[in-house]
């Protein structure tokens, strides 16, 4: 990123960034699956482990808002990590059906 590139500016460019904040997120999101492959397979009536797989998307996503803050204050390319940090937070909410399956069970 150059000195004279604003947050604001979509010219945002890092091939590095790119590819670590999809690794995480791609890791963040088969340990969400893992975690909902053990609740369906094991057991569909325990409650802690419906409660794992949003657990683990809503943590995935406060560690990518925390990559986000501090890329910021290092004048690096944040946006980035704030995408995969709304992308996990978003699965998380849709991950909430979950536990309600396991509560019904």
């Amino acid at each position: 990123m150059s000195l004279g590139t604003n947050d604001v500016e979509k010219r945002w460019h890092d091939p590095r960034a790119q590819r670590a904040a999809t690794v995480y997120a791609v890791v963040i999101v088969a340990l969400a699956a893992a975690a909902f492959a053990i609740y369906a397979v094991v057991d569909r009536n325990n409650v802690w482990w419906a409660v794992s797989a949003p657990a683990v998307l809503f943590l995935g996503a406060l560690g990518a808002f925390a990559k986000t803050y501090r890329d910021w204050q290092r004048n690096r390319t944040w946006p980035i990590w704030q995408g995969a940090g709304w992308f996990l937070a978003t699965l998380a909410l849709l991950a909430l059906g979950i536990p309600a399956m396991g509560a019904n069970g």
